[in-house]
């Protein structure tokens, strides 16, 4: 069965985005030795332009071959008309108000996302990567097999948390750890067997 797999960057205090949207403060801490590591291991993460900026665009795609993310986190994107912006990829958007696709590369799913989880994790292929954002990952919490935590040394003070979701404890194992040269930490966890925990 295909594992459903929140790959993302946060700060030290738990935030994916400033108030505003904005990850530019992540910017510094993306050194050669972190990016290089990245694009080594994860390429098919990278958006389709920049995989092309950076020299990468025919990498294959390793850990992952389909992407799901909120309507919030394809925003940005589509506001300065990138309307496919993981082409290397098969691309849903989770949205309600949504409505048509704006490009045919794109599915939008107005279902209920349990149900849309589970049916990709029944069919063939690599690994489903939920991209943010927080609310979705919210909802997504109990289909989340594993946790790739790009955590950089910064803090915001507030901003768009890692999950917006209901209190409810869930526990991880973590199964690696990697720390790059200007602090970042890779973080990899596993969801925990309920009798584990």
């Amino acid at each position: 069965m295909r594992k459903l797999t929140y790959f993302i960057g946060t700060t030290i205090d738990g935030f994916i985005a400033g108030p505003d949207d904005s990850f530019d403060f992540f910017a510094p801490f993306l050194t050669e030795d972190y990016t290089s590591t990245l694009f080594a291991e994860c390429p098919e993460t990278i958006p389709t332009p920049g995989r092309a900026a950076f020299g990468i665009a025919e990498a294959p795609n390793k850990r992952f071959d389909t992407v799901v993310m909120g309507r919030g986190t394809y925003a940005p994107g589509l506001a300065v008309g990138l309307t496919s912006p993981y082409a290397h990829l098969r691309q849903i958007v989770v949205s309600r108000t949504l409505g048509t696709s704006p490009d045919p590369a794109v599915e939008v799913a107005a279902e209920d996302p349990v149900a849309l989880v589970r049916r990709l994790k029944q069919q063939d292929g690599l690994g489903i990567w939920l991209c943010g954002g927080a609310d979705l990952a919210g909802q997504l919490l109990p289909e989340i097999d594993e946790l790739i935590i790009k955590q950089y040394p910064v803090v915001v003070g507030s901003g768009i948390p890692l999950f917006r979701a209901e209190f409810g404890p869930r526990a991880f194992t973590l199964t690696d750890s990697r720390v790059f040269e200007r602090g970042n930490v890779v973080l990899t966890y596993a969801r925990t067997a309920p009798d584990a925990a």
